[in-house]
């Protein structure tokens, strides 16, 4: 693997696991029943991170990928949309618990930021080949 997705696998993928990876330790040391093993809210931070992410990296490329740039920096600015949305319809559940299915929330949730992974993937690899052929040149 190549030192820049090694990167982005540690600072960005590995950052962006930390309130999903805490939460499944602090609900296996802890008593049934005291902690969901899976919130919404831990994978929205997660999709976040990486399309966040990936508007920063995309903003240092040059402009010979202008097209490219807007549609990635379109995409992200949408699933931080639809990220901001879930999240404000998790708060809005925790006031009027029967509102929201938070079960299809969750699901949501995590199908999104599954999606955002193969995406953010997406995108740093493309960065990564398109700056080593700039390199090359």
């Amino acid at each position: 693997m190549e030192n820049r997705k090694v990167k982005w696998l540690i600072y960005t993928v590995l950052v962006g696991l930390i309130p999903i990876v805490s939460r499944v330790l602090v609900w296996g040391v802890t008593q049934p029943g005291t902690i969901s093993v899976l919130a919404a809210s831990d994978f929205i931070a997660f999709g976040l991170i990486l399309h966040i992410s990936n508007i920063n990296e995309i903003e240092h490329l040059g402009d010979g990928e202008k097209t490219w740039k807007t549609i990635q920096n379109g995409t992200s600015i949408l699933f931080i949309a639809l990220y901001s949305v879930l999240f404000s319809l998790i708060m809005l559940s925790e006031g009027v618990p029967d509102f929201v299915d938070s079960k299809v929330i969750k699901m949501c949730v995590i199908v999104l930021a599954i999606i955002s992974f193969f995406i953010s993937f997406s995108v740093f690899h493309r960065v990564s080949t398109i700056q080593k052929s700039e390199v090359i040149r």
